[in-house]
């Protein structure tokens, strides 16, 4: 694509949402902070070699004891000890035990004084039926690291609204923990690293970059505090007592097999709520396999449906991040300062999440 096919693309889709921006009230392309008068989040200690984790199932059933065996394995790999949940392999229907069992073994983990951090076994669905269990002042009185995604979104938002916690939206315990997956969640939560996260730039023998693209939807740099994790789960905790205040926030948003109608009802459902109009800037990850429904409904692209939702508010915005639901994939950390650059496609941590 030229240079000038893709300013036009770029002049267009701003131009597009002009009528909508006077309508939504836009404000500019460059945001700043909120100034909510809220208290900075609670940075963990960083985890370090030797330290004891606690493994914990918030969410799903795990109906194969050799899942669990490669997750501990994994994070003995990482230099880390573990501890199994008492409740991790039950099985109460499709979930990892009944919602006060998940529960009480992420308020024994917060509880142990040896246990350093909190590692979610897996997602799939349940953490947001635990929520009404867990002690959050428990937790609020000794922050740990808590690392998880997919549908531990729920757990990591509700301790930053609950708990004034940061946690840390990466790598499951089952998750595959590529070299890059391993190297990106060791920066943030081990070393303390204040990474400018680009995506790599990688030919591969064409002539132009086919893999890890970013789009800019809206140019220009915001700033504000990291609140996000997965859409469905996102959505759904939208209006609760466990969903955070995004107001001068940078929303991230990652998602895996959803029909494009249904990304979009969800993202009209957090607008509806004010979430993006209220935050600083967007940033979508992984959309993984989320394409057109069997019966054809839904004809727009995902890009269609970023640049309905985002344009008309003119704040920074872009797509095609590494976190979320791929291979390849970042650590964001909930509640830290961070600084997105729409047309670079660049998240830059602004200070460390861990202590």
């Amino acid at each position: 694509m030229t240079e000038f096919t893709r300013r036009h693309l770029l002049t267009g889709a701003v131009a597009g949402g002009a009528a909508l921006a006077a309508v939504a009230g836009a404000r500019g392309q460059t945001a700043g902070v909120a100034g909510t008068g809220a208290a900075a989040p609670t940075r963990p200690a960083r985890l370090r070699e030797g330290d004891l984790v606690a493994l914990v199932a918030p969410a799903s059933v795990t109906y194969d004891e050799d899942t669990l065996l490669v997750a501990v394995e994994s994070l003995e790999a990482l230099g880390l000890r573990v501890r199994v949940g008492e409740h991790v392999m039950e099985r109460y229907g499709y979930l990892a035990g009944r919602d006060e069992d998940r529960a009480a073994d992420i308020n024994a983990a917060f509880a142990d004084g040896e246990v350093r951090g909190v590692i979610a076994l897996r997602g799939g669905w349940g953490a947001s039926r635990a929520l009404p269990w867990i002690d959050f002042d428990l937790i609020a009185a000794n922050p740990k690291v808590v690392l998880g995604y997919s549908d531990i979104t729920s757990l990591l938002l509700a301790l930053l609204a609950r708990s004034n916690l940061v946690g840390f939206h990466g790598p499951n315990a089952t998750s595959p923990w590529s070299e890059f997956t391993t190297r990106e969640m060791r920066r943030v939560v081990f070393d303390g690293e204040t990474p400018l996260m680009r995506n790599p730039r990688l030919r591969n023998g064409t002539l132009a970059v086919r893999q890890f693209r970013t789009y800019p939807i809206v140019p220009g740099r915001a700033r504000g505090r990291l609140v996000g994790g997965n859409l469905t789960l996102f959505a759904a905790l939208a209006g609760s007592p466990y969903f955070p205040d995004t107001t001068g926030a940078i929303v991230f948003l990652e998602e895996v097999e959803e029909y494009i109608y249904r990304c979009d009802r969800m993202l009209t459902q957090l607008a509806l709520a004010g979430v993006f109009e209220k935050a600083a800037g967007v940033v979508f990850g992984g959309f993984t396999d989320c394409g057109v429904s069997p019966d054809g409904y839904g004809r727009f692209s995902l890009n269609d449906v970023f640049q309905h939702h985002m344009v008309p508010l003119g704040k920074p915005a872009f797509s095609g991040a590494m976190f979320g639901h791929v291979a390849q994939k970042r650590t964001l950390p909930v509640g830290t300062m961070a600084e997105i650059d729409a047309e670079a496609g660049t998240i830059e941590l602004l200070e460390p999440a861990v202590i």
